[in-house]
């Protein structure tokens, strides 16, 4: 019968879960690799896959280290908490929101209908 790590978890802790799920997921998402591709390489089901993505306390580091490394070999959890990818950084960037200039007049002119 399996445990439910939630319970012996803290708020805050169980926040880093999710948090750690969520940057395994954006990475993921930045490097283009859908979520079957990256469980099948790290030898793992979807589902559990999924569940790393969401946070699930009750995965194993191993199930994690090697979901990271089917995602992105060579990275480490460290280098994915600072967030300094490329792939990662790409995809933020595409993200943020561009400022709208003020039309000049001649452009709200020629809108004008």
């Amino acid at each position: 019968m399996k445990k439910d790590e939630s319970i012996l978890l803290s708020t805050e802790q169980l926040a880093q879960t999710v948090q750690l799920g969520e940057a395994i997921s954006r990475l993921r998402l930045a490097r283009r690799i859908r979520q079957q591709d990256a469980a099948l390489r790290a030898g793992l089901s979807r589902p559990t896959a999924s569940k790393i993505e969401r946070g699930d306390p009750g995965r194993t580091l191993g199930q994690v280290i090697r979901y990271l490394g089917a995602i992105a070999p060579g990275m480490t959890l460290a280098r994915l908490v600072e967030g300094k990818d490329p792939s990662l950084l790409a995809l933020t960037a595409s993200e943020r929101r561009q400022r709208v200039r003020e039309l000049s007049a001649e452009e709200r002119r020629k809108l004008d209908f």
